[in-house]
């Protein structure tokens, strides 16, 4: 039986902009081979599946127990390469495609199970969409030999790192300038080496009058990140990037609440709102393509 497949491009409201993730809203569990082989045939930074709980699969038929989702969702992301433990562009495209379709009423709340715990997702009167996310702080370590020189970020001392941390997934280094974020060329092949998901790059933007034509004018930071080992050279928006980025902007500037700019080619805004152990990441989704998985 075909399997629809909806491709969205999330943290923008104008189509090949922002993020694309893939959604495959499924009636029972699939095969994380098969979810593995998708992913790799969309070649998109992530695939989500998503499926109500309560649904389950015997070795003989598919039986369903329960459609609604009224017990949430179960929800799974895939690089073209792996199976990823956050992901917040598409964990957005997957809500939008849920009451896009019908498949849960505008005005409930989308709740996933995943691999970092129960995510939310509500529509804001504004047509947005705010998610319910872990916060992912980065705590200041040394980094490992040969990191920065992977990033291009020891060829001067003005590419001197003024911060460098981690938390559980990624590494967090803040550089002097957006200038120095929009010029970062990493070594791809170098920097997959290391034992990480990725590792975001990130200042404080530009302003306007300056010979630097700032991207994030109007934002508190801008950012890029960066995740070879994943099979994503340099993710557009990353949406879990902001677990770490709001928390650490946030206490830098005393605010409870942050804009920051995704500094990619794609380019894409991502709000923040600083809830304790949790954020709220706030942003726009755009249909751009639909189809039929045949295998």
């Amino acid at each position: 039986m075909p399997t629809d497949i909806v491709q969205v491009d999330a943290f923008t409201q104008t189509p090949f902009a922002g993020n694309a993730a893939a959604v495959c809203v499924l009636t029972y569990p699939a095969d994380a081979t098969w979810m593995q082989h998708v992913a790799r045939e969309m070649n998109l930074a992530e695939t989500a599946f998503v499926v109500p709980r309560g649904v389950e699969e015997t070795a003989s038929d598919k039986t369903v127990l329960d459609k609604t989702g009224a017990d949430g969702y179960e929800l799974r992301w895939f690089t073209p390469v792996a199976e990823v433990d956050l992901c917040g562009h598409a964990t957005l495209a997957s809500a939008h495609v849920l009451w896009q379709d019908g498949h849960l009423p505008h005005d409930t709340e989308a709740r996933f199970h995943t691999r970092s715990g129960w995510l939310g997702a509500r529509r804001t009167s504004d047509g947005a969409i705010a998610l319910d996310f872990p916060a992912e702080p980065a705590s200041e370590a040394e980094p490992p030999a040969g990191m920065l020189a992977a990033l291009g970020l020891e060829s001067s001392e003005d590419a001197a790192p003024r911060f460098v941390g981690r938390n559980r997934m990624d590494w967090l280094v803040e550089v002097a300038d957006e200038a120095t974020v929009l010029a970062c060329a990493p070594h791809m092949a170098a920097l997959a080496k290391f034992d990480t998901r990725g590792v975001i790059v990130t200042a404080t933007p530009g302003t306007e009058g300056t010979d630097v034509v700032s991207r994030g004018v109007g934002h508190d930071f801008v950012s890029r990140f960066f995740a070879p080992a994943f099979g994503v050279d340099e993710d557009p928006v990353t949406g879990s990037a902001h677990c770490c980025l709001g928390p650490y902007w946030g206490a830098k500037l005393g605010k409870e609440q942050v804009r920051g700019y995704q500094a990619s080619d794609r380019g894409g805004t991502v709000a923040v709102a600083l809830r304790g152990d949790r954020v709220e990441l706030v942003g726009h989704a755009v249909t751009v393509l639909r189809g039929q998985l045949l295998a």
